[in-house]
């Protein structure tokens, strides 16, 4: 059986953030996830998860200033000292929440800084938060974007995202595989799937084009849920899409799925 989150950045926005706790859990959800915890006090989100009976399986780490267009901040030589004070936050959180999962985005390439010491930047930052993640048993993900939706985003492929989990080294860094972004990106999913799973330890779901429910789009669901059930995929996956219809959770029962 697959363990579904609902992701709260994506699902129930038309209710405030702190109110999608009790909605995740009245549509069934028992796992949630969102981009960021951290305009609220942690002890406040951890009474809501103990309340309604969550796990919390992810969020990001800091991720910059969103309004200004970061998206992570981790490859930027920049912003080495914002990034480990970033570590820091997010690890504070993560032992309150009993995370297990964190999530660190790349970032967008600084003008001007060769791909080169990007990718020095990213590696040294890896080993940096999973050496201290991992004193807490708490796993770091990375997540490739794609390139139309995050211009100049530094991590776009899998393979890309593989190769750095095998040159950090650290035996708690995985893959967080998101199907709407791999599907901008790169396509191939299954094969690719199959060829990674070993380090793909947190999936999310969404339909392209629209980034909305499972059926809406050109992602053939069916037949991606079927692999994974024989693959042995045992990791969460999050609901991390746009709502389209007013019954958005109809695509369960349409792949005969439950929550």
């Amino acid at each position: 059986m697959y363990k579904f989150a609902a992701n709260l950045s994506m699902l129930f926005n038309e209710v405030d953030f702190i109110d999608r706790f009790a909605l995740a859990s009245q549509h069934g959800f028992k796992g949630v996830e969102y981009m960021s915890p951290y305009l609220h006090p942690k002890e406040q989100i951890a009474e809501l998860l103990h309340k309604y009976k969550l796990e919390q399986v992810l969020f990001n780490m800091p991720a910059g200033n969103r309004e200004k267009g970061d998206r992570g901040i981790a490859c930027q030589p920049s912003r080495i000292s914002e990034f480990r004070e970033s570590v820091d936050i997010a690890l504070d959180y993560a032992r309150t929440l009993k995370c297990q999962t964190i999530n660190c985005l790349a970032g967008i390439s600084e003008p001007g800084v060769s791909a080169q010491e990007h990718h020095q930047t990213y590696v040294a930052n890896l080993r940096y938060c999973t050496k201290k993640a991992d004193v807490l048993g708490v796993n770091i993900v990375i997540e490739p974007l794609n390139p139309i939706d995050f211009p100049g985003f530094f991590l776009l492929r899998t393979d890309q995202a593989a190769a750095i989990v095998k040159e950090v080294g650290a035996q708690n860094l995985g893959i967080e595989y998101d199907v709407y972004q791999a599907q901008m990106s790169e396509g191939n999913l299954v094969n690719t799937i199959r060829e990674f799973l070993p380090m793909i330890w947190h999936m999310q779901i969404a339909d392209v084009p629209t980034r909305a429910e499972p059926g809406t789009g050109e992602i053939h669901f069916e037949y991606i849920f079927r692999e994974l059930q024989c693959m042995g995929y045992s990791h969460w996956i999050g609901c991390d899409y746009h709502p389209l219809a007013t019954n958005h959770f109809d695509w369960l029962q349409r792949f005969s799925l439950n929550l």
